[in-house]
């Protein structure tokens, strides 16, 4: 019956193909239940003949009994495959990559900001062999052998004691009381074994002084460096920085340093630690706030004059570091300038300072420098003779004499010039003329007016105002044809420009270059790039506010001193530039000092207070003398007015 159903449902014509193919395969199906049916019938009545089990199986398609009936189903008819439901559009993941701040003008260091970590693991020391006697064997015990004992069993006893090899670590404060900080730093490898070992990439090797800078500076929160100028303070404080980042002591540090000295620290910090990131402050206000605020990089270089005109960012409770290192700190030495109060201000949990010359005029400066490196160490007002005790740990330094025996000396000459006619006749009236306007100020002379005087017969010496005449500038032509015959290069520091730019005149055979305050910034580059490659250029014309710091000339072997400055340390600065590290010859100071002159004067008291300078660093005691006075200012001429003072 269900069978005619079908039938009927097949042959009407009110289905579709696809309908109709439907009812084929139910028909299909029916067909193959009926034939079971009658296999199992089959099975039961035992007439099952004697046949493989496929031929068992293959009749149940093709029985020929006439109680199947067969259906072949049509060609075309299948069973419909439906799809699961898919997307119109097909996903595809979208992955947006964040900005990193490693383009400019966030970063501009060629250096990748990946930090690669080397660590070394701690090697105990090799015990000491005590060197034994060779024993004397009796001999009656070996008769017959001669006892032999190879020099290869004892240790070498001919290597001098002062030749043996000291290891170099890192040194906590005495005031380092928690044992795990003393351990921390015990526990680490000696510096000289990973630099020596190349486990840490330089360019060259450090200097064994260098290293005991590096393990001066590392382990302490306040420290000053005051290294003279040449021995390479610079490198020694990027060495510490790198190493305290690789090891995770510190993770931010901004250098401050004057505005001549960013390039040099750039220099520096791509030759000492390549894989430093860094980056320099520059640009307007809200340039320099995202240097601030938004950049991550770990390394920050800023000058004085720019960190002056931020002082209100510095205010925001989000900015803070945790080492501050200031190049050139005497820029600090009055406590009460803003910069000072700005740079003392900062957020920072380790406060170092780097300058050759801590005390430029009076023992106070180092007190003041003490307010950044270690707030409260040292106050005001402190003895001179306890100024010292306060510091000792927390200073070091160095002279070119202490570390480098078998570095080239430094030959200074002082030159005694008489003036010339014209000279001496335009001097002789202008310090007459001086003492007695000076004279007539009574008690409203000031050390300005002094000093306007100094100045003026200072000038007189370098050239005379009327004729252009110098008995310096003879001298100079002819030093110079000497340093040319012998293809040597020289350095000429003045205190001002305009003589500078009389001397390049005269000294055209010699292929002169300026470096002072008027050139601009980026063109300094290219003339000391200049002045060492090209052989014709045999002198550089230099100021000392702007050649005294920060630049290395060790390829020049005479500097000339054409005038003298108030400051010893600044011509110790001067010199410097070319006696330091990497000098192969004897370099050759000439000072110009005009004889029984306002020169002359100035020169005795800068040797009083070089004495100064020393006495305080070295601890010979309590110095002799604090700087220039105001009397020894006023002793300079004979002038009998004094400043009126009000009674307390």
């Amino acid at each position: 019956m269900e069978q005619e159903n079908l039938m009927t449902l097949q042959n009407s014509s009110s289905f579709p193909e696809t309908e109709k193919s439907q009812i084929h395969g139910i028909r299909g199906s029916l067909d193959l239940v009926e034939s079971d049916r009658d296999d199992q019938s089959v099975v039961q009545e035992g007439n099952l003949p004697e046949k493989s089990f496929s031929e068992i199986i293959e009749p149940r398609l093709v029985l020929d009994s006439p109680k199947v009936e067969t259906i072949a189903l049509l060609e075309e008819s299948s069973l419909a495959i439906i799809d699961p439901p898919s997307w119109k559009n097909e996903l595809i993941p979208k992955i947006r990559e964040p900005r990193l701040l490693n383009d400019s003008p966030w970063v501009r260091s060629p250096v990748p900001l990946e930090m690669k970590v080397q660590v070394s693991g701690w090697k105990f020391p090799v015990p000491i062999v005590e060197t034994l006697p060779k024993p004397i064997l009796n001999p009656k015990d070996s008769p017959d052998e001669e006892a032999v004992i190879s020099d290869k069993e004892l240790p070498d006893v001919s290597i001098p004691s002062n030749k043996i090899k000291t290891r170099i670590r890192p040194r906590p404060a005495s005031d380092t009381v928690l044992f795990k900080d003393r351990l921390l730093y015990l526990l680490q490898p000696p510096l000289d074994h990973l630099f020596g070992d190349k486990q840490i990439a330089v360019p060259f090797k450090p200097f064994p002084y260098q290293l005991e800078g590096i393990a001066f500076l590392m382990p302490r929160h306040g420290a000053l460096l005051a290294d003279e100028m040449g021995l390479g303070k610079t490198a020694q404080a990027i060495l510490s920085m790198r190493l305290l980042f690789h090891s995770g002591m510190i993770s931010s540090a901004l250098i401050i340093c004057p505005k001549p000295l960013v390039f040099n620290w750039v220099r520096e910090i791509q030759l000492w630690a390549p894989d430093l990131p860094f980056e320099f402050f520059q640009g307007d206000l809200e340039e320099r706030r995202r240097t601030w605020f938004v950049s991550n990089c770990p390394m920050k270089i800023i000058n004085y004059e720019m960190i002056t005109r931020d002082a209100e960012l510095l205010s925001d409770p989000r900015i803070g570091v945790d080492l501050v290192v200031l190049d050139e700190a005497q820029r600090i030495k009055n406590r009460t300038s803003k910069t000072a109060q700005i740079v003392c201000s900062l957020k920072r949990s380790r406060s170092w300072a780097i300058t050759g010359t801590p005390i430029e005029n009076r023992p106070e400066d180092l007190i003041n420098l003490f307010a950044f490196i270690d707030p409260g160490k040292v106050p005001e007002g402190t003895p001179l003779k306890q100024i010292g005790t306060l510091t000792k740990d927390h200073i070091l330094r160095r002279t070119k004499e202490m570390v480098q025996n078998d570095m080239p000396p430094k030959l200074i000459h002082d030159i005694p010039i008489e003036l010339s006619p014209d000279q001496k006749i335009s001097y002789e009236l202008a310090e007459k003329e001086g003492v007695i306007r000076l004279n007539a100020l009574g008690d409203t002379i000031t050390v300005q007016h002094v000093f306007q005087l100094v100045m003026r017969l200072k000038q007189i010496c370098n050239f005379d105002p009327v004729t252009g005449a110098s008995s310096k500038l003879e001298q100079l032509v002819a030093d110079m044809e000497e340093v040319s015959e012998n293809q040597r290069k020289a350095i000429v520091f003045s205190q001002w420009v305009e003589p500078l730019e009389m001397i390049d005149k005269a000294l055209k055979p010699f292929g002169p270059l300026q470096f002072h305050g008027k050139i601009p910034q980026l063109e300094r580059i290219k003339i000391l790039d200049q002045f060492k490659s090209d052989p014709s250029k045999h002198v550089i014309l230099m100021s000392y506010g702007t050649g005294s710091v920060g630049l290395n000339l060790q390829f020049c072997d005479y500097v000339f001193l054409f005038d003298r400055w108030w400051n010893p340390a600044i011509e110790d600065q001067a010199i410097n530039r070319a006696h330091r590290i990497g000098q192969k010859n004897p370099v050759t100071v000439i000072r110009f000092v005009v004889h029984n002159s306002i020169e002359q004067r100035i020169a005795n008291i800068l040797e009083a207070k070089r004495k100064l300078f020393q006495e305080v660093l070295e601890q010979a005691g309590s110095p002799a003398s604090i700087g220039l006075s105001e009397n020894e200012i006023f002793s300079l001429f004979d002038i009998q007015a004094r400043p009126h003072k009000i009674a307390a």
